[in-house]
């Protein structure tokens, strides 16, 4: 009999030594409690002990990062827009004492704080900035949840919000809008497509013609450099024919000299050649471009081709003989 005792006084002990032992897992902790009372004792990841009946963990937490999914609720804009807005929030517990002590359901205390604060963010804003300013928005909820959320020894890391969802009639108002503006937007693209057309074509044909322009300017610059070298080279050409005139005429001189010297007779040849060339330039008169009226009595011809000869006679042949000796 007593042999049962002990063994039953045995195996209470060890059940109540083994109850004193607590294992904590990494990225956890633990509060114990004392008689009822937190004295500050935290249990670390590892092998613990707590003394039996004496001492108790009173709560054990994840002290790693955490997601809050928060869901959609009603929101109403600056403008009295009804909206639809939900959230996601990253937070982790820093103080495991001051999480468990100061607030009763840490959860669900986050929950409606952040919920109130997207209310009261998306109240300040018009419909259209709650889409241009998200991240401003993220940024002003992170701060104030961090602040507000302090006090339980919680650290809000990050607020994202995900969706923004008008009501189905202002939906469909922005449906129209948006097709109203892009409707303007063509109409607006066209005519500039139309105005560009347009000084595109007034462009090409100003080129068009100051092109034209400077052709017939060039061409006519041609024309007159053409006809200015076609007169240059005519008057060498003529210049040129009365030298070999000149020079033909006095190497007939010479000729007519010699001959004159040799042969006496020849005298009566020149006064031919004189009355000739006399005939010849009336003719060529008659024949001028401006009109020249000569009047000759056929009957005096024979007497001025006498008076000719009578001129040119004696003194002609002098004049020959002295060209001949000075040549």
């Amino acid at each position: 009999m007593e042999g049962f005792f002990g063994l039953l006084i045995a195996l209470v002990l060890g059940g109540s030594a083994l109850s004193g032992v607590k294992v904590v897992t990494q990225g956890n902790e633990a509060l114990v409690e004392t008689l009822g009372k937190y004295s500050g004792k935290k249990l670390k990841p590892g092998l613990n002990f707590v003394i039996p009946v004496y001492e108790r963990v009173a709560y054990q937490a994840t002290v790693r990062e955490r997601v809050l999914d928060i869901p959609p609720q009603q929101c109403i804009t600056r403008d009295n827009v009804s909206i639809t807005a939900d959230a996601v929030v990253y937070w982790r517990i820093l103080d495991l004492e001051k999480a468990y002590y100061k607030v009763e359901n840490l959860q669900s205390a986050m929950v409606n704080l952040v919920l109130t604060q997207i209310r009261s963010e998306m109240g300040k804003l018009e419909l259209d900035e709650t889409f241009t300013a998200r991240t401003q928005i993220n940024e002003l909820l992170l701060r104030e949840l961090d602040e507000s959320t302090d006090p339980w020894g919680v650290k809000v890391t990050r607020v994202e919000l995900r969706d923004i969802v008008p009501s189905k009639a202002v939906q469909e108002s922005m449906e129209l809008q948006m097709s109203a503006e892009r409707r303007k937007r063509a109409a607006i693209l066209t005519s500039e497509g139309e105005r560009e057309s347009a000084v595109n074509s007034a462009k090409g044909k100003a080129e068009a013609q100051v092109l034209e322009a400077e052709a017939r300017q060039k061409s006519a610059i041609l024309e007159a450099e053409g006809q200015q070298k076609t007169i240059v080279l005519k008057a060498q050409a003529e210049r040129q024919q009365q030298v070999l005139k000149a020079q033909a005429t006095a190497e007939a001189l010479q000729v007519i000299s010699k001959t004159l010297k040799t042969d006496p007779n020849a005298q009566e040849a020149l006064q031919y050649l004189l009355a000739q060339n006399y005939l010849e330039m009336g003719m060529a008169i008659g024949k001028s471009g401006s009109s020249k009226v000569m009047f000759m009595d056929p009957r005096t011809i024979p007497a001025t081709l006498e008076g000719i000869r009578s001129i040119v006679g004696d003194t002609n042949q002098a004049q020959f003989l002295d060209l001949g000796e000075d040549s």
